[in-house]
């Protein structure tokens, strides 16, 4: 249904030199001192490839989900495929009709109504006019927009946008699906809703194409999923295994420095993970050192911390007091035993306060890995097959003076 041969997309940086009229042109010229150029030539520090040599086919009914850091590439080709931009190398052949949702809202026009945008992406799709009044109580119904079904779409909110825009996409029956990260505009009900119409789009033989940073809705959706990096394809294999590959590359960072609190006479100095372990397992114990400087004492002060998943769940919570800290470069170390934890990529939460007043709080401080290297217990071996990104014990820790 999709089939996607070394497709490159390269921006030029800086001023775009696109003229609209003669004149504009010409005054171009003048200034630069040189005659006109094309858009591809130059210098190339002038330019960047947002996608570059990037090959890949998808099959009917196939669900590909399409992963990878902000910047890596994902809306460039999803913006290709629908022939919203075209490629500047490569090339791709689409077998059927297609329907995006890039974003919210995308394709009304807004000054038309809810009922008039609903007709026109229809047609914009290639639909008859009787196949989406066939649809159009269906669509209606799932956008829960019946009150202002004839009102301009302008005067919609970004949830009432989502809303009806994923409605007329999904239940127009297009053959190939295109759906970029847009439902994060949702409230959770509305993602859930999402989420089921596109696991009962997928058990249809519809083609889609999923992009989002929720792991675990890639992961309950597709079998199969591609990572990009910097522009370019690095993965392309089970879900499993390339959502792994993505928690795990770049993204280790067991140590943070000089984080900025709202107190300024105190200031953490850093936070690491396991300073001294060589090889961080859920069989060893963890540590986390904090490393603060006081320009005052302080009386009392609540540490915190939460550990999650790379889907998100929080496994463990731990709040400590700390009585008596002196003006200086304190140091605070908490252990948490080991055995609790399966291995898997994990993220710390940290939160420090004064009595009712909350000095720093952040998520994903540090983000590191444990792992199941030198286990070779079988009878282990299966449960840590099972327990991956699963929520694990509550395991209460105590931060110690080092």
């Amino acid at each position: 249904m999709i089939h996607v041969e070394g497709i490159g997309k390269r921006y030029r940086l800086g001023q775009s030199i696109r003229h609209d009229t003669l004149r504009d042109a010409i005054m171009h010229c003048v200034r630069i001192g040189r005659g006109p150029q094309n858009p591809i030539k130059g210098r190339a520090e002038d330019h960047f490839w947002a996608l570059k040599d990037v090959s890949f086919d998808v099959a009917e009914g196939e669900v590909v989900g399409i992963i990878g850091r902000n910047g890596a590439g994902k809306s460039t080709l999803l913006k290709i495929l629908s022939r919203i931009t075209p490629p500047t190398e490569g090339r791709i052949r689409l077998r059927g009709r297609v329907a995006s949702l890039l974003e919210v809202g995308t394709g009304f026009h807004p000054e038309l109504s809810g009922r008039e945008n609903i007709y026109m992406n229809g047609a914009i799709l290639g639909m008859r006019r009787e196949e989406i009044k066939a649809k159009f109580d269906e669509i209606v119904a799932f956008a829960e927009v019946e009150k202002f079904l004839d009102m301009p779409v302008k005067r919609y909110s970004s949830g009432m946008y989502v809303r009806l825009a994923f409605a007329v996409a999904a239940h127009l029956e297009p053959e190939i699906l295109l759906v970029d990260e847009v439902l994060a505009v949702g409230d959770s009900v509305f993602q859930k809703k999402c989420l089921g119409k596109i696991a009962e789009v997928t058990t249809g033989g519809r083609t889609v194409l999923f992009v989002s940073h929720n792991m675990a809705a890639v992961q309950q959706l597709t079998s199969r999923s591609i990572l990009l990096a910097d522009g370019k394809l690095v993965a392309d294999e089970e879900t499993a295994r390339v959502v792994a590959a993505y928690l795990s590359s770049g993204n280790q960072r067991a140590a943070a420095e000089n984080l900025f609190t709202s107190d300024a006479q105190f200031r953490i100095r850093s936070i690491r993970f396991n300073e001294a372990a060589q090889e961080p397992g859920f069989d060893k114990p963890m540590r986390f050192d904090l490393s603060l400087s006081l320009a005052r004492s302080f009386e009392t002060i609540s540490i915190g911390l939460g550990i999650y998943n790379s889907l998100g769940a929080r496994l463990l919570t731990s709040r400590s007091v700390i009585d008596n800290l002196d003006a200086g470069n304190p140091r605070l170390s908490i252990r948490i035993p080991g055995h609790h934890l399966p291995p898997g990529n994990y993220s710390l939460a940290l939160g420090i306060s004064r009595g009712l007043e909350a000095i720093y709080f952040a998520e994903n401080v540090l983000i590191f890995s444990l792992s199941d290297v030198g286990v070779s217990d079988p009878l282990i071996q299966p449960y840590l097959a099972r327990q991956r990104d699963q929520i694990g014990a509550f395991i209460p820790g105590i931060w110690e003076r080092v």
